[in-house]
């Protein structure tokens, strides 16, 4: 069924339906008919010679500069050819379906002047499989996500590149065998079709939709690691969490009862500690800080997605327009930056989980490193070393881009928000976390292969899952295929998808 765009009630699941899984878009008639009424006013104001920030003005340092009525149009052109100006690789198609599907959401509010056009073409763009050619680098998130969303609309005027059924070409035949006709730009389009962060904010819901599915999966890796360990399970008990409030806290303690429940840990027939470290008691308070951060975060992104993030914005039933900075990317950033941090620490923890599986000093009874031939053989001590070595590279990537400004168009740009390089950074976090919990999951595993008791029904049947993909390392054997492929298999969430059939949804 198709998604339904009208400016508002814009989700992060809807997006990533669209951008994803290829889902059709349909534009709301009240939306066409609210971009009819503001373009409506545009077209009067244009006449009237009332002066217009990007419609007969320059933009940026030459806002001061008054266009005469023969170069309102053509300034649309040239100012997106001028801000074409990205650089190397080419950003992900669920990316930039994603940036589409958003700005043709802005354009529905009915406030930025586009003729509806407009929006109808990107629409069609996205049903018919048409991908601009983005270059991922090139935005400073302020002024919205200008080079980018400029390669998208070169393809407005028949220009620029994109990808259809598999080829890349040249934009005007890509158009032209989609069967989708040219646009081209007049007054205000180009501005309207670029002036937002877009392509930043796609890319942010994007991950959280894979960050709440990745925590549901450290959830697991954790009960594992807990079972394996021995662990004190009264540091989950609910009333604990309830008494101090946090709804995170309480989402990951119910989630990791109900992974070992059935088992002989959660019924109190293994004998534990009365206290363990931090990283077997708090993994509640950790993963749960990291819900909540995300709940945050979701909240700030979906406010963009249905926004009028845009400048100048429209007021058709006023009269009125006013010049702003709608397009400013910080109140995304700024969350998504603290969202990349919190990734990275669920990954430091799961390490020190996993590091207690592997340390004989720590791991009650398991054998040094998880080898039944300790000396001869290294079991899984190297595997901490390749989880280490991209935890660190996360920590890296944690300093925030949300502070890191530099002026731009002689100073006229003089704060931006470089939320693009929290976008790009977070993926880069994302891609290590997969890889370090992939790796505890062995470890976990392996570890549960050396115990003879019953484990929770969630527990089993993840540990099902990984046998099916890495063997229980009898003898050493070179490791970075298991790793590679305990990776994919979290990326892919079936150990996920495999769990929750078994034990229902770890969010309620």
């Amino acid at each position: 069924m198709a998604v339904v765009l009208k400016g508002k009630e814009f989700t992060i699941e809807k997006l990533v339906r669209i951008a994803r899984h290829n889902e059709k878009v349909e534009i709301h008639p009240d939306a066409i008919e609210r971009m009819k009424a503001c373009r409506a006013m545009l077209e009067e104001k244009i006449v009237a010679h009332e002066i217009m920030y990007g419609v007969n003005t320059g933009i940026g340092e030459f806002s001061e500069v008054v266009l005469n009525d023969d170069q309102i149009k053509d300034f649309q052109k040239y100012l997106i050819y001028n801000h074409a100006a990205g650089i190397g690789d080419p950003a992900p198609i669920e990316y930039v379906r994603g940036a589409m599907a958003g700005r043709i959401n802005v354009l529905s509010n009915g406030n930025s002047g586009n003729r509806p056009v407009i929006a109808n073409t990107l629409a069609e763009m996205l049903n018919k499989g048409v991908t601009p050619f983005v270059c991922q680098k090139g935005s400073v998130g302020a002024s919205g996500d200008l080079a980018p969303m400029s390669q998208i609309a070169l393809l407005l005027m028949g220009e620029g590149q994109a990808y259809y059924k598999g080829e890349l070409l040249d934009g005007k035949k890509a158009m032209d065998k989609a069967g989708i006709p040219i646009p081209g730009l007049e007054a205000r389009d180009g501005l309207a079709a670029i002036n937002g962060s877009n392509l930043l904010t796609a890319m942010s819901a994007l991950l959280l939709y894979d960050t709440n599915r990745w925590l549901k999966q450290a959830e697991i890796a954790a009960a594992m690691s807990l079972e394996a360990l021995k662990a004190n399970m009264k540091p989950y008990a609910p009333l604990l969490h309830q008494v101090r409030g946090f709804k995170g806290a309480i989402r990951c303690a119910n989630a990791i009862q109900k992974l070992i429940a059935g088992g002989d840990l959660a019924e109190g027939k293994v004998k534990c500690k009365v206290q363990d470290a931090y990283s077997m008691r708090s993994t509640p308070q950790v993963i749960g800080a990291v819900h909540d951060a995300v709940v945050y975060a979701r909240s700030q992104v979906e406010i963009e997605l249905n926004g009028v993030g845009d400048n100048p914005v429209f007021f058709p039933d006023r009269k009125l327009t006013l010049s702003g900075a709608n397009f400013q990317g910080s109140p995304v950033c700024l969350p998504m930056d603290m969202i990349g941090a919190a990734i990275t620490m669920i990954s430091v923890m799961s390490e020190r989980r996993m590091n207690r599986l592997n340390n004989p000093a720590l791991s009650v009874g398991l054998p040094a490193f998880l080898t039944k031939g300790a000396g001869m053989f290294s079991g899984l001590m190297l595997s901490q070393y390749t989880a280490d070595m991209q935890i660190v590279e996360q920590r890296i990537l944690c300093m925030p881009a949300s502070i890191q400004s530099i002026p731009a168009a002689a100073d006229q740009e003089d704060f931006v928000s470089m939320g693009m390089n929290t976008a790009i950074k977070n993926w880069q976090i994302m891609d290590n976390a997969y890889g370090v919990l992939g790796i505890e999951f062995m470890a976990a595993a392996q570890a549960l292969d050396f115990r003879d008791y019953k484990f929770g029904r969630g527990v089993t049947k993840a540990k099902e899952v990984v046998r099916r993909h890495v063997e229980f390392l009898e003898i050493d054997r070179p490791l970075y295929p298991d790793h590679t492929r305990m990776k994919e298999l979290v990326k892919s969430c079936e150990i996920l998808e495999e769990v929750e059939k078994e034990v229902g949804s770890l969010e309620e």
